[in-house]
């Protein structure tokens, strides 16, 4: 009974992830270039991934709205964003997130 109970609970909790990340993709790492309507990460994995910024583009720091002009190469980012035919297209930036835990030696 309890691993029943347990299964349908794991599955509910990732469906529920699933769905809840509708299709999007987040680029996380550190900011290499900022151009006049893209952003250039340098992801975790080590690649450098490129995402375009639009209007709607939403930029936080600390949970605080703030601009694009805030954005700076060096800057720590979590971006969502969406696939579009020309790439990625960011809806939010989260500016200055918490550095990655150290990899033990």
């Amino acid at each position: 009974m309890k691993r029943t109970i347990f299964f349908w609970t794991a599955l509910l909790l990732v469906a529920g992830v699933a769905l809840g990340h509708e299709g999007k993709i987040h680029v996380v790492g550190t900011v290499s270039k900022v151009a006049e309507n893209s952003i250039t990460v340098k992801t975790t994995a080590g690649a450098e991934t490129a995402v375009s910024v639009v209007a709607q583009t939403v930029f936080t720091r600390n949970t605080a709205t703030v601009s694009w002009k805030d954005l700076k190469v060096g800057d720590r980012v979590v971006i969502h964003a969406h696939k579009t035919e020309q790439g990625l297209q960011a809806e939010t930036v989260e500016i200055g997130v918490a550095k990655p835990p150290a990899k033990p030696r």
